[in-house]
């Protein structure tokens, strides 16, 4: 495209696909089992950024409602550090990683819109959002605000006692 163009159609939107982080592989598989908890987690967070009277840092700007509903699980200021502390966990993702965060989990776009607005494809979003979910929730876990799964970390064995039996047992019928 000639430079005349590019000024009478500029592209929109900011062009994040350059260059898309990729985490190490070596990544614990077993992080998978955290994703559900992860997006809950983050759902969590949006509403009581909400609550608390402001938007959560990925989206922008402050606003502020006309009424606070009110939980007696927890106090405002513990909502507030607990947004507080989801916010510190969330800056240390790339800013790739934050969009994908941003548009599917917080916002609720699907892959595809999220890819057209993302300029990449709708697999490269999918991939992106399993890997970040995996590296927020080793982060989450590393910082205690997601709590292990019972028997994380135990070795698991794939083999039980050696017996000497046989499946069918064939010669019993005999």
């Amino acid at each position: 495209m000639s430079a005349a163009g590019m000024a009478l159609n500029p592209p929109t939107g900011p062009r994040l696909t350059a260059t898309a982080p990729r985490y190490p592989t070596e990544a614990a598989p077993e992080l998978c089992l955290y994703r559900q908890r992860t997006v809950q987690l983050l759902r969590r967070y949006l509403r009581y950024s909400i609550e608390t009277g402001r938007l959560p840092s990925l989206m922008g700007t402050e606003f502020f409602r006309s009424r606070v509903t009110s939980y007696a699980m927890t106090t405002f200021e513990d909502r507030v550090i607990f947004v507080h502390d989801v916010e510190v966990c969330l800056r240390r993702l790339d800013e790739f990683s934050q969009q994908i965060i941003t548009r599917i989990v917080l916002q609720e776009f699907t892959h595809a819109q999220t890819a057209r607005l993302l300029h990449c494809t709708r697999m490269t979003v999918h991939r992106q959002l399993l890997e970040t979910l995996d590296r927020l929730s080793q982060i989450l876990l590393e910082l205690g605000l997601l709590q292990a799964l019972p028997g994380h970390g135990a070795i698991a064995c794939q083999e039980g006692v050696r017996a000497n039996f046989s499946a069918t047992h064939w010669e019993d019928g005999e």
